[in-house]
């Protein structure tokens, strides 16, 4: 007998929708004890079969589906398919950017939940982060290299994630002969340094790629303080776009100390840029006191938010540092403000802005909006993989 679940009456509605996620709530039955990770058949109440999902039975999220309707199989042929048709999907954006580095697989809105795979100028680097992925950890390997033969592949499933999985979280070269780092990756005709094994996520942000290229609309004889630098890819494009000045602002020494070699990889003036380790809570402050001023202030903070109960707190973080942002601007100054908190809509972040402008005793216009890049896709039945916001916002 196959290894089957069987949902409650009614909760089959989101799955007919094509929802990837199953919670424990819903599951009526469990048929064949199914082992972590493994593939069972997806039933309704009535026997109605749904797809093929992945079993995690640590996780509030029990099932993620691999595939929807009858007859679907999961095995090394539904890989290499998947991978296939990533890549095709990215291929017009990869020639257009000229990049060299980019996201091949975006988890459930590429149909693969739980799997990140990001490519670096000749490295993969993948994060198992499902039960599902860890099960197939070995199919997916061999199709990764088979689509892209002679990249090594690293893992960086150091992701706390995964001990929901029940998982343990891991990291380390999984296949072929890992570069010295960094790697040099290459974006609309930028540079960028990345150390897969030890730079955040899996190495860099690569969903930042649009915004960094429409900041120049912004900057152009401009004095900018970029808050939350990390390497720098802000200051890369401002400098390029002719910015009068730029000040990084990273709590990280390393971090800044590759923001100052990627200007140098670029052969940009390095006198326009400067460097300053400090917390940008406390920076902002500072300088307020000092009554620094900078014509346009870019706010790109780590996400702030993991969970549903930390989402009020991540409220009051945003707004504070626009706040302090805001008061730091010229009139007619640019704030160009960002979150990465999946949990913050919309409406929410574009609400928390405007309350950091009333308090700030600033009058605010939103200019333009901002989202992740395309390379970093929204399945349309999968809405939680949206999660990068952005406002350009004048300032008067």
């Amino acid at each position: 007998m196959k290894k089957r679940v069987y949902l409650q009456p009614g909760r089959e509605k989101s799955v007919l929708r094509r929802h990837p996620w199953i919670f424990a709530s819903a599951l009526r039955s469990v048929k064949g004890d199914p082992q972590l990770g493994e593939t069972v058949e997806v039933r309704a109440h009535d026997g109605q079969i749904l797809g093929v999902a992945a079993f995690s039975p640590h996780s509030q999220i029990r099932l993620r589906m691999w595939a929807f309707g009858k007859q679907q199989v999961v095995d090394r042929d539904f890989f290499d398919g998947k991978i296939a048709q990533a890549l095709a999907l990215r291929s017009t954006l990869i020639e257009r950017q000229g990049l060299t580095g980019f996201r091949l697989i975006a988890a459930e809105s590429d149909g693969l939940p739980g799997i990140t795979v990001d490519y670096y100028a000749g490295v993969l680097v993948c994060q198992l982060l499902s039960a599902g992925a860890e099960y197939w950890r070995e199919t997916l390997l061999d199709a990764l290299e088979a689509a892209l033969p002679g990249c090594a592949i690293y893992e960086r499933s150091d992701v706390e994630s995964r001990s929901k999985e029940g998982l343990e979280l891991t990291q380390g070269l999984l296949r072929g002969q890992l570069p010295a780092m960094p790697v040099i990756i290459e974006e609309n005709g930028v540079a960028i340094a990345v150390d897969v094994t030890s730079g955040h996520k899996t190495g860099f942000y690569l969903d930042q790629r649009d915004n960094r290229r429409k900041a120049m609309d912004y900057v152009a004889n401009r004095s900018v303080l970029n808050c939350f630098s990390y390497t720098g890819t802000f200051a890369l494009y401002c400098i390029k776009a002719g910015a009068s000045s730029v000040e990084n602002v990273d709590v990280s020494q390393p971090a800044l100390d590759m923001a100052a070699n990627n200007i140098a990889l670029n052969q940009l003036d390095a006198s326009k840029v400067t460097h300053t380790q400090a917390d940008v809570f406390k920076l902002l402050r500072q300088y307020q006191e000092q009554s620094k001023q900078f014509d346009v202030v870019i706010m790109d903070p780590p996400k702030f938010a993991d969970n549903r109960s930390q989402l009020k707190g991540a409220c009051r973080g945003y707004k504070d540092i626009n706040l302090q942002a805001m008061k730091l601007l010229k009139p007619g100054g640019t704030l160009l403000t960002y979150s990465c908190s999946g949990l913050m809509e919309s409406d929410l972040f574009q609400k928390i802005v405007a309350d950091a402008a009333l308090d700030a005793g600033r009058e605010m216009q939103i200019i333009e909006r901002f989202c992740q890049a395309a390379d970093h896709p929204v399945a349309g039945s999968f809405p939680e993989g949206y999660y990068l916001n952005g406002l350009a916002c004048r300032i008067c």
